[in-house]
């Protein structure tokens, strides 16, 4: 059984006949009989006031079917996009994921169309026919199937990025932390989770990675993109993201693309990549002399396994870079204040050294990522000076501060990697 029920009567005109209203509210009423007692959500979704070919006929006017109405909620825009991402908004309050939809059969393929760019694979979706739930066709509608071509999909998507480039920033303004460390001749910088249209509470606002397995829509991910971009001053079209693994593997730009890789490295002009992060480190690296830079996503599986120093002998193997010239920034992470792993995991940290690990005595002791990066760099031949790893916004705990940065240790699943560097 569905947990909402959508009926879509977007721009859908009634029969000219005096009962056009009965018509409709025998309609409502049927829904409501069959879906009421489940659903916890109930919609109509219209263009504006649903009106008649004669006058007088607006939807508003008739006092009954305005009673009746108080038991749906009406989205009423006119736009498709507004109209089911405020809808969307709604049942993502509820935490429904089962909808049904009714829908006039020459709008179904539109409308899976919108559904498929404002939706994710959390929800499912059941379509029915509404000339069906009226049984006698009593609207006027075509009956012809419309095929979505390659056109209007792009007018689909064009009509969804306006809509929600239009959309204000939530939670504030788009802030990126940057380094002194780092030249100029680098655009680099650390997203907070200010500044962008991400809803969801574990994600908003400023989300950068998309998922099936979430709630927020690539679409939505996308605006976001392009909000950074516009702020930081790069092309979103060769922006290149780690694809990650927790692991070690270096993606070098210009050879194979590997299927999973947590670091990227490159000495392209134009090209933009970035590590993302929700407690993992994001990492930054630099080398101005051979003006070649790299990325790695480093959480406490990676770090053991040494993806920072991967990703420095990459530069090196590759660039010619020296290790005197590399500089090294660390992002925003959990701190050693909010991080436990089991025993057993945390004892390579104490190995490393005891100064990673607090109360190593107890069964889930704290774990400091940070410090056992900072000594693995060095013993890698990093430069200790050229090592940022304290500063006063890119250290800051990404559990102790939900209000500048997300955290799969505070929140849990729900959560997605969104601190970006570049």
């Amino acid at each position: 059984m569905a947990e909402a029920v959508l009926i879509d009567l977007f721009g859908l005109k009634l029969n000219s006949q005096k009962n056009c209203h009965q018509t409709l509210l025998k309609t409502l009423n049927a829904v409501r009989y069959h879906h009421g007692a489940k659903a916890k959500f109930l919609c109509i979704m219209c263009c504006s006031n649903i009106s008649c070919d004669h006058d007088n006929c607006e939807l508003e006017t008739s006092n009954g079917l305005s009673a009746f109405l108080r038991e749906f909620e009406t989205v009423s825009n006119p736009s498709m996009a507004a109209s089911l991402y405020t809808i969307k908004q709604k049942i993502d309050e509820k935490n429904l994921s089962s909808i049904k939809v009714i829908v006039p059969v020459h709008r179904k393929t539109l409308m899976k169309a919108f559904i498929g760019q404002l939706f994710t694979d959390v929800y499912s979706f059941e379509f029915e026919d509404l000339q069906m739930t009226l049984k006698g066709g009593l609207l006027k509608q075509p009956t012809e199937i419309n095929i979505i071509t390659a056109q209007e999909l792009e007018a689909i998507q064009n009509e969804i990025e306006t809509y929600l480039r239009s959309l204000p920033a939530l939670k504030g303004e788009l802030t990126i932390i940057t380094s002194p460390l780092i030249p100029d001749i680098f655009i680099h910088g650390f997203t907070t989770r200010t500044g962008g249209i991400s809803y969801i509470p574990t994600l908003s606002s400023f989300n950068l990675f998309s998922s099936s397995k979430r709630r927020d829509p690539k679409a939505v991910v996308q605006e976001n993109l392009r909000r950074l971009g516009n702020a930081a001053g790069f092309n979103v079209k060769k922006f290149y993201r780690v694809k990650t693994d927790h692991a070690n593997d270096v993606w070098i730009m210009g050879r194979k693309e590997p299927e999973s890789y947590d670091g990227i490295t490159t000495n392209q002009r134009g090209v933009t990549i970035a590590a993302l992060g929700a407690d993992c480190i994001p990492i930054v690296f630099a080398d101005p002399v051979k003006k070649a830079c790299g990325v790695a996503h480093s959480g406490w599986r990676g770090t053991l396994l040494g993806v920072a120093m991967a990703t420095v002998n990459a530069m090196i193997a590759e660039y010619g870079c020296s290790l005197e010239d590399i500089i090294v920034v660390l992002g925003p992470s959990v701190g050693p204040c909010c991080f436990t792993l089991p025993r057993e995991s945390a004892k390579a940290f104490h190995n490393l050294d005891p100064r990673c690990v607090r109360l190593f005595g107890s069964p889930n002791p704290y774990v400091d990522i940070r410090k056992a990066t900072r000594i693995l760099l060095e013993q890698g031949g990093i430069l200790p000076q050229n090592i940022q790893d304290q500063n006063q916004d890119l250290s800051l705990c990404t559990s102790c501060h939900p209000d500048k940065f997300f955290s799969h240790v505070r929140d849990g699943l729900n959560f997605d990697e969104e601190i970006c560097n570049w």
